[in-house]
């Protein structure tokens, strides 16, 4: 058991996490990040980031993430990559596990992201890495002069099949309505790319093949016609999933499993005041993916980092005084 109480714990080590470092750690608090053994969140399987303010050329995500990390320990934010196994909020100080190690802190900053969403179907998880995936910016490379899709309707299926283009002969991207939620100018570079081909109204039902995948099964929404694809890889990108497994019953989780803020619940603050980052438990905050399912960005990821180290701040300071 650790004897000494943290003042500030943050759980992740996405753009979120280790905004919240920065900025508990100029602040005094010595911050402590258990950023996980996958750290760096989902910019750690992202090529080009385009759209990050201050790097006009663009920078590689992991590039990024090597920095935000970088600047969270100069100024004294200590990191173990290392996954926390469990949490008690029932308790205070609050206690945080890390296998059969435990940490007590005043305060928790949840910003642990989210992950890879899944079609569901019983083959696709026997062939995922025989073929299936959720990163073309890991897995392209192995695709190369192979025919592929992409299961998706957002930014993210539109950015892994231009990576993959770089390799494959062919990239169809699968969507089961006829419009996309992607931004038009992602849409556009997909459109003007000739490798990429489209079919919509449409969804994989089934993954063939025994060793790897061979091809899939699509059916066609409108006349529930079903064919058959040959191809050699499936890239799934429909969305994530809080990874919030571990706070069950801790705090307050909406129906698909996000943090719910406090401000969600009590708009003008109620008894512990206007703390907008605040979860269900006073004193434990959250930013990030793990309650944004909104925006999903980079940089949206780090300003909820910096408001919930904020708010912790300022929260510490009345506990002191009272």
């Amino acid at each position: 058991m650790e004897k000494n109480i943290r003042n500030v714990v943050i759980i992740g080590s996405g753009p979120a996490a280790f905004t919240a470092a920065i900025y508990t750690a100029r602040a005094n608090l010595s911050p402590l990040v258990l950023a996980g053994f996958k750290w760096g969140g989902q910019l750690m399987l992202t090529t080009d980031v385009e759209n990050y303010p201050g790097f006009p050329q663009g920078i590689l995500g992991p590039g990024l993430m090597e920095k935000f990390r970088e600047q969270a320990t100069r100024f004294g934010a200590e990191i173990i990559t290392e996954d926390v196994t469990a949490v008690d909020f029932k308790v205070r100080p609050f206690k945080i596990f890390v296998n059969q190690k435990s940490y007590q802190t005043r305060s928790v900053i949840i910003a642990a992201g989210a992950e890879t969403k899944w079609l569901g179907l019983t083959n696709e998880q026997r062939l995922i890495g025989k073929g299936v995936s959720s990163c073309a910016p890991c897995d392209a490379f192995f695709f190369k002069d192979k025919k592929v899709i992409v299961v998706g309707g957002g930014d993210s299926a539109m950015e892994e099949a231009l990576v993959l283009t770089k390799f494959a002969t062919s990239v169809a991207i699968i969507h089961r309505r006829e419009q996309f939620r992607a931004s038009k100018i992602m849409v556009d570079r997909a459109h003007a790319n000739k490798k990429i081909s489209f079919i919509l109204n449409s969804e994989v039902v089934d993954m063939l093949g025994k060793d790897k995948v061979e091809g899939v099964k699509i059916k066609n929404i409108i006349d529930a016609k079903i064919s058959q694809m040959p191809l050699d890889g499936v890239f799934v990108a429909i969305g994530h999933l809080p990874m919030t497994s571990i706070f069950t019953g801790q705090i307050d989780l909406d129906e698909k499993g996000y943090v719910v803020r406090r401000s969600q619940i009590h708009p003008g603050g109620g008894s512990t005041g206007n703390y907008k980052m605040m979860t269900s438990v006073e004193g434990v905050f959250v930013a990030g993916d793990v309650h944004d399912y909104h925006f999903r960005q980079a940089v949206t990821a780090a300003g909820y980092g910096c408001m919930a180290a904020l708010e912790a701040e300022k929260w510490l300071d009345i506990q002191e005084s009272n």
